[in-house]
């Protein structure tokens, strides 16, 4: 049983965009806005910036307080797109609550060239577009995460069942997409999907992105399958795990990723690779 190590795919791919980005005289800059005091946003925020200056990417962090207006964000955002030592834009999701029914329209404020997140439309339409995974595109980091740890351990996609339990726009459907371009024939499965156990014992790849702790049990899943667990749950003792039954699930298959240290990492090596391809195409 091979466990897909994002942790250490991680800082592979920091090392070599560190080798990419050392011998240019204007260094890639990364903007990331923090609206209120989350505890959990502030650790991936700190993450974030952390592994952009390791990098040498220059980093900007804006903090904005849990009361702060609309108008206070947008003005926060347009004042960064026109920033020309920021080549990348995020803001750290969730939102507070006076300000969650405005997240798409604040996300498409977002210049699409500094959209390192691949949220705007703009950027999405162009990568459903796409035929193949292509490495010089923005791609959503936690999808580009996700084919990128199975391509590192030489697990076969073409031709395979894949099934995808979950529908999001931020996982579900675009790791969908990415693995039909890598030829894999794929199921979406969710809330509404009827025989679920029946569908996933069929999965010779199985994603999994659904938000509950533990989910999928043993039982769920085929022998010899690859699944991949893109959940991360806080349980009420502090314990931290996946959409995924780890220990249950992990004899059963010939590879899994753990939570923490599976795709987490991977979809902050993706933000950081996304950030090096929107500098690119500024400076061209």
């Amino acid at each position: 049983m091979i466990i897909l190590d994002g942790k250490t795919l991680k800082e592979k791919i920091i090392k070599n965009l560190k080798m990419k980005i050392e011998q240019k005289k204007i260094k890639p800059g990364l903007a990331v806005i923090l609206v209120g005091d989350n505890p959990a946003s502030q650790i991936y925020v700190k993450n974030k910036v952390l592994t952009a200056e390791k990098i040498g990417y220059l980093s900007k962090k804006i903090i904005l307080s849990e009361n702060t207006s609309k108008e206070k964000l947008v003005e926060a955002i347009k004042k960064l797109n026109k920033d020309s030592q920021i080549h990348g834009i995020l803001i750290q999701l969730p939102l507070p609550s006076h300000l969650k029914p405005y997240e798409k329209e604040i996300n498409n404020l977002i210049d699409p060239k500094k959209d390192v997140d691949c949220f705007h439309p703009e950027n999405m339409g162009r990568f459903f577009l796409e035929k193949k995974n292509h490495d010089d595109i923005l791609a959503p980091c936690t999808p580009k995460g996700i084919i990128r740890i199975l391509k590192e351990y030489d697990i076969e996609i073409a031709g395979k069942k894949a099934v995808v339990i979950g529908r999001s726009n931020i996982v579900g459907k675009p790791v969908a997409l990415m693995l039909c371009n890598e030829e894999a024939t794929v199921t979406i499965a969710h809330s509404q999907t009827k025989n679920l156990e029946k569908i996933t014992r069929e999965a010779d790849i199985l994603i999994v992105a659904v938000g509950k702790p533990l989910f999928v049990k043993k039982e769920m899943v085929k022998r010899g399958s690859v699944v991949v667990d893109v959940g991360i749950n806080r349980l009420p003792n502090g314990k931290v795990v996946g959409d995924v039954d780890f220990e249950n699930v992990k004899d059963k298959c010939l590879a899994i990723s753990p939570v923490p240290g599976g795709i987490g990492p991977m979809t902050v090596a993706s933000l950081m690779e996304n950030l090096l391809i929107a500098y690119n195409h500024q400076l061209t």
